[in-house]
């Protein structure tokens, strides 16, 4: 009877984990088109601003037109057909692998997919891996369901999808699946690791079909670092931290206001926001939109401290502010964005007060890409991971675990919960679960 069971169980872990490749290949597949399209978009966009500044008023005017009418009508799409695909999706993610909410139905792919395309194509501050990650997890659920699986096996779908969705996003399979255990489930089980390695595999296999195998970020490697400079990372990982909260902060603000304005159609909100976007988007066309240009100029060193100082200014408020718009789109991406520029900004400054140990400013923005995600999400694991891959930047490893070391003391210290925690709380009905 036992013999029995056992191979009971090993065949049906054979099963999940051929579906799991299944779903990655499919994830990965439309995360692969998702890409693909926010990148003509972004051609489209650039073409358009560069054709209005030459109109002047009318120039202008045509730009905040354009991308007020393309928030509106995201917005429109989500409230109209699939109010679970605001925001990132991640929250609602988590919420139903913990039996909060329902599975979203079929319907949130074309929403999220058409709803993110508008979105951050017309200049949102906002990411591509929460629709990716969402969209992931719903053809998940909706393949497991197909086969008839059980509601665990499905649950165990579900997060590896979203892991493919993540790994897909930023040309990152192991991040992809570590996210699933330490952020989707937070916890470590056979059938969940297997499933999410799976799923990442057939996600990446698809993706490098399209696109390089080289890291999405392009840089030198920098070098091993000197054991004197980690009380500098040390340091660093303080400053994050506390940029980290008060990003956290930002972005709950912005949503707490948008919900005081609550006696107001969310598209004449959306409206608002857009038209906002559309006018720093004629002034500055750089500065719109998901920013992984800005975070590759700032690998490379590119900005004065000023430069720096602006620029991190202006995308902390553009990104709190996109997200509260209610339309599609992450939080990666800008978060990338941040701390990119928050690294550089300390490098410069420690290289010009220690220039004898401080030797490479850039590999404090590399850094700080994964101390500002510890910082904000709460999972160093992944953010390291991802920070390596999508970088190269193996030579790091140890400032990396120094600074989100720091960068999950100080939120802890000030009382600052792990915003997907923070945005899962605000979705009605939720149900706390008292073990997370």
């Amino acid at each position: 009877m036992t013999s029995r069971t056992a191979r009971e169980n090993h065949g049906g872990l054979l099963v999940l984990g051929l579906l799991s490749l299944i779903v990655g290949a499919v994830s990965g597949s439309l995360g692969v088109l998702f890409r693909s399209s926010l990148g003509q978009a972004d051609r489209f966009r650039t073409l358009f601003l560069a054709w209005a500044q030459g109109g002047s008023v009318i120039g202008l005017l045509m730009v905040v037109l354009a991308t007020a009418g393309s928030t509106a009508f995201a917005v429109w799409l989500v409230r109209r057909f699939a109010p679970q695909a605001s925001g990132s999706g991640i929250p609602h993610v988590e919420a139903v692998l913990h039996g909060e909410q329902p599975p979203a139905h079929f319907v949130l792919i074309p929403v999220k997919f058409v709803g993110g395309v508008l979105a951050i194509g017309c200049g949102l501050a906002l990411g591509r891996e929460g629709p990716t990650v969402q969209m992931g997890a719903s053809i998940a659920h909706a393949i497991g369901t197909l086969f008839r699986r059980d509601p665990d096996d499905c649950r165990v779908l579900l997060a590896a999808g979203a892991g493919a969705g993540l790994a897909a996003a930023f040309n990152s399979p192991i991040a992809g699946a570590v996210f699933v255990l330490e952020e989707l489930v937070r916890r470590f089980e056979t059938r969940t690791a297997i499933s999410a390695l799976g799923a990442s595999a057939g996600a990446i296999a698809v993706a490098r079909l399209f696109y390089r195998d080289s890291p999405d970020f392009r840089l030198i490697a920098p070098p091993f670092p000197a054991f004197g400079t980690m009380p500098m990372y040390l340091a660093l990982g303080v400053f994050v931290g506390v940029l980290g909260v008060a990003y956290s902060r930002a972005i709950l603000g912005a949503l707490a206001v948008a919900d005081r304005l609550s006696r107001w159609p969310a598209e004449a909100r959306a409206l608002l926001v857009g038209a906002a976007v559309g006018v720093l988007a004629w002034i500055s066309p750089d500065m719109v939109g998901g920013g992984d240009a800005i975070t590759q100029r700032a690998l490379e060193g590119t900005g004065s401290l000023g430069a720096i100082a602006l620029i991190f200014i202006v995308r902390f408020a553009l990104g709190a502010v996109s997200y509260a718009a209610g339309t599609p789109g992450g939080l990666f991406a800008p978060m990338l964005v941040l701390g990119a520029q928050a690294g550089l900004g300390f490098g410069k400054l420690c290289v010009g007060w220690l220039p004898g140990v401080a030797v490479d400013s850039t590999a404090f923005a590399v850094v700080a890409l994964a101390a500002f995600f510890t910082a904000v999400v709460r999972a160093p694991i992944t953010g390291i991971i991802l920070a390596t891959e999508m970088t190269g930047s193996f030579t790091l490893l140890l400032p990396m675990l120094t600074s989100c070391f720091a960068a999950m003391i100080v939120p802890a210290m000030l009382r600052s919960p792990p915003i997907y925690d923070s945005l899962r709380d605000r979705m009605p009905q939720a149900k706390r679960d008292p073990a997370r």
